[in-house]
């Protein structure tokens, strides 16, 4: 299984064609016979887990079927959208002059659910992945620990950018302050491990998540980066990234 992540930013005068875009996306991604997996998020504005939405920003992943991925050579540099997602969507993006960033990821590692489901396949909770690792961790957050949530996750969002290793990071979600995800990308396993479990502050983070059960549901998967293409506010972040 092969799966893309793609980030939308459209301009200001543009959002309430974005909020529309969430609607209209659904049909022709539901139809897609290569697609046996989709979300459409908005993105918050810290590049993690936010209570401030960025309204001009979007985001795209779907999950494609092995045969899909091999037929329709969507690894190639030119009209990725298109043949990622149609000819709608494609030409929506274009109509509205979206500024457009796709990462191109193979998971290789991860546990958990999302909307009850195993979005990725069934993967191994350790893997031989080595070089760089991209990081999905997603959560539905209680509505009952929602304070506890927002007044802990705050100061250890912060010094994520400023970990060793640490190469870009996006704030994701499908409800605003409850189903929130983070994507981000490390140098290697070794750096986000340790940014995950050494630093003080997020590993009492994540003991509270267990023992106060924050979370109805969650899951965190480690991805292989494959290609990135486009930019995001002017910047392909991945741009000198190869996986290993």
């Amino acid at each position: 299984m092969k799966v893309s992540l793609t980030i939308l930013r459209y301009r200001r005068r543009y959002i309430p064609f974005a909020f529309l875009a969430m609607a209209l996306f659904r049909l022709p991604l539901w139809r897609n016979k290569n697609i046996s997996f989709y979300k459409l998020m908005g993105s918050g504005k810290n590049g993690t887990f936010d209570k401030t939405p960025d309204l001009q920003q979007w985001a795209i992943m779907a999950a494609f079927n092995e045969t899909a991925w091999q037929d329709s050579g969507i690894l190639e540099q030119n009209e990725y959208v298109k043949q990622l997602y149609g000819r709608f969507i494609a030409g929506w993006l274009k109509l509205f002059n979206c500024e457009v960033w796709t990462v191109l990821l193979e998971p290789t590692e991860g546990h958990g659910k999302w909307d009850g489901k195993e979005p990725f396949g069934k993967l191994p909770k350790q893997s031989s992945l080595q070089g760089p690792v991209a990081v999905l961790t997603r959560a539905t957050i209680r509505i009952s620990r929602l304070k506890q949530f927002w007044a802990n996750v705050d100061g250890v969002a912060s010094k994520m950018s400023s970990s060793d290793g640490f190469i870009t990071s996006l704030g994701v979600g499908e409800v605003p302050w409850i189903k929130q995800a983070t994507f981000s990308v490390w140098q290697s396993r070794e750096a986000m491990r340790n940014f995950a479990y050494k630093m003080k502050e997020h590993a009492e983070v994540v003991r509270k998540t267990h023992e106060e059960k924050w979370y109805s549901e969650d899951m965190f998967v480690r991805f292989r980066i494959l290609n990135s293409n486009g930019t995001i506010n002017k910047q392909n972040p991945l741009k000198n990234i190869t996986s290993q």
